[in-house]
């Protein structure tokens, strides 16, 4: 894949290059430069931390959504065996957009279910661009069910702009196929577990993501809209997609104080598009770790849980009746 360099991260590419020039120096005159490479080294490092630990809210989102970043089928490569995918929700068409099937964790069966997006034009015409149809919300649904009659966990990745708002998905009720998805996943008897591993759009997400733990990776986003569409909304002009970016609280630090996630799964320095196999293993560990405390629960008590989790996220204050 070709690099993608972004704009906060040009100082960081200099660095690199003055480094590969000192070096390819060094090899071939033979100089003595041992110094001055390791200052380098030590600069390119300190560069490194001092950007990526204090990205602003628009730099996560550009993270979230980098071309290279891994998605749900490299996850599902790195992190499950035996994957077997299904396709189709058995009332109108398969959604390429939603993949799913059943598959092992550590030799354990699992059913499996993310957003899918495209690497190239063809491949994201082919996925929508991560964008679902009702059709995939229903494959989705059909699987979980599968899931929850087998009695094994569910995870979710997801890693969507939002449901596509097309005519065509309004023709075949997208808004009733989320709806159907929120209020079914919490008649689910098996543990379910939602990963944001990368964009999470407005019900687009929110449709496979009723979990009973929802976590979310380090350079995701999590938010009820867009930030370009927030901007066009309040603004009516996307050039203040950066300062919607801000007032939404969308980054897992926000979420987590929020408590609208209930933990971050680390990603490598720079991004899990840096080290896809360090990114699958810290993902691995954290849905592991989850799953190992969901499953010493009964079906009851993770509806229950559930229910309450969501209940939980908001309420109604009236200052009227605080008088």
């Amino acid at each position: 894949m070709a690099e993608i360099v972004l704009e906060f991260e040009k100082p960081i590419v200099e660095l690199e290059a003055k480094l590969a020039e000192w070096e390819s120096l060094s090899s071939s005159s033979n100089m003595r430069v041992d110094d001055e490479l390791n200052a380098l080294k030590r600069k390119i490092a300190e560069t490194k931390k001092n950007i990526y630990d204090s990205l602003t809210p628009w730099q996560r989102v550009q993270l979230a959504r980098h071309p290279n970043r891994p998605y749900t089928l490299d996850y599902i490569d790195r992190i499950f065996t035996d994957f077997l995918e299904f396709h189709g929700d058995r009332r109108y068409a398969d959604d390429p957009a939603i993949v799913g099937g059943f598959a092992r964790l550590d030799g354990h069966p699992v059913m499996v279910i993310g957003t899918q997006k495209g690497r190239n034009t063809k491949e994201n015409v082919f996925r929508n661009f991560g964008c679902p149809h009702p059709e995939g919300y229903r494959k989705a649904l059909r699987l979980m069910k599968m899931a929850d009659l087998a009695g094994v966990p569910v995870i979710t990745f997801i890693d969507t702009p939002g449901a596509f708002p097309g005519v065509a998905s309004e023709e075949r009720h997208i808004g009733e196929a989320i709806a159907v998805n929120l209020r079914d996943m919490f008649a689910l008897t098996v543990p379910v577990i939602a990963v944001v591993i990368g964009e999470g759009g407005s019900g687009g997400a929110l449709g496979i993501g009723v979990g009973n733990t929802v976590l979310i990776m380090e350079n995701a986003y999590y938010s009820v809209i867009t930030p370009e569409g927030c901007a066009a909304i309040l603004w009516k002009d996307r050039a203040y997609s950066e300062k919607a970016a801000e007032a939404l609280h969308l980054t897992a630090g926000d979420l987590v104080k929020l408590g609208l996630v209930d933990g971050i799964v680390k990603e490598p320095l720079g991004g899990a598009h840096k080290d896809y196999d360090a990114a699958a293993a810290l993902l691995k560990k954290s849905v592991v770790s989850a799953l190992g405390r969901l499953e010493k629960m009964s079906g009851e008590e993770l509806k229950e849980a559930r229910y309450k989790r969501f209940r939980d996220i908001a309420f109604y204050h009236d200052p009227a009746a605080a008088k």
